[in-house]
């Protein structure tokens, strides 16, 4: 069976909004493993910080299967498709590796962001350090280590709580 890595973030009610999306993945998929939760500030404009993890779970869904229901959980969390890049985020889930998959379509794996942002390659080192990247040949622990950390964004983990009320 298939694993996947997901991306989920969230800078609007975000904690509520994480929650209610772990929860929603753990519907369509099995074997589901999370993170920390790492806050971090808006790049490229100008909004609340954001709150980011990665998940990873077990599926049998195809890849578009996986991505239409990301997208569905995306709209149940008020999502509204058509935003700028950069811009508040109700709820945003990708997904980052499909096993060791590389493609351009449906969609693009692995998804770029892993090398780019911190809020990706932290979490995704933290939940699978010696898992190997499937282009750069090199794990994610390697890569954060790697990572210039002095670019873009600050980033701390957060005690997140995972009980309150949905």
């Amino acid at each position: 069976m298939p694993k996947i890595y997901i991306s989920i973030g969230s800078n609007q009610d975000a904690e509520r909004q994480i929650r209610f999306g772990v929860k929603q993945l753990g519907y369509y998929f099995s074997d589901l493993s999370v993170s920390q939760v790492y806050e971090s500030e808006a790049v490229g404009f100008d909004g609340d910080n954001f709150l980011n993890l990665v998940a990873c779970a077990k599926t049998q869904l195809s890849i578009s299967q996986v991505d239409h229901a990301f997208k569905e959980i995306e709209k149940a969390a008020g999502r509204v498709r058509g935003e700028a890049k950069y811009s508040n985020r109700t709820l945003d889930i990708d997904l980052l590796l499909y096993d060791d998959l590389v493609c351009d379509k449906p969609i693009k794996l692995p998804r770029g962001e892993v090398l780019h942002h911190a809020f990706v390659l932290l979490p995704l080192a933290e939940i699978a350090p010696s898992l190997e990247h499937p282009i750069e040949k090199a794990s994610y622990q390697e890569l954060w280590n790697a990572f210039d950390k002095k670019g873009e964004q600050s980033l701390w983990a957060i005690k997140f709580d995972w009980e309150s009320a949905l």
